[in-house]
């Protein structure tokens, strides 16, 4: 009976953390040397989520309205977008929002925090410093993003 429910637990666990596609193994490791767009008139936008609460939720993530991605625990998207005004939306329990002024040859780094939610968990964007943002990104894996 004890091998039995040890089983099951196991199981469970394995189990209770939701999975996305993950993005080229090559890209990520290129990714985290934090170089600006190659293309000096982009700038680039990272999303991550470096924690393990809410391990089990996947929670998807738009740019200007178009499908980025979605993040599980330890995980972050990135993408070279266009200089101006951008608007990022995490999808869970609830949608946050985020408005980011890009600017051309930088990058920014937004920070998906999961909170607890009445039925499944919430998030909440925060834009965040270069450090703490590069701190955040290397504590992660590169999920596919669009």
């Amino acid at each position: 009976m004890k091998k039995i429910f040890i089983v099951i637990l196991t199981v469970f666990v394995l189990g209770g953390c939701a999975s996305v596609p993950m993005g080229n193994t090559k890209q990520d490791i290129a990714l985290k040397n934090f170089n600006v767009p190659s293309d000096k008139d982009k700038a680039g936008i990272y999303v991550y989520r470096n924690e393990t609460f809410g391990a089990a939720i996947k929670m998807h993530v738009r740019l200007d309205g178009e499908i980025l991605g979605a993040t599980a625990a330890n995980t972050y998207l990135y993408k070279e977008v266009e200089p101006g005004q951008h608007t990022i939306s995490s999808l869970a329990e609830n949608t946050d929002t985020l408005k980011v002024s890009a600017r051309k040859g930088t990058l920014s780094y937004i920070w998906q925090e999961v909170k607890m939610g009445m039925w499944s968990a919430r998030s909440k964007l925060h834009l965040v410093s270069e450090e703490e943002g590069r701190k955040g990104v290397l504590e992660s894996n590169l999920a596919e993003t669009r």
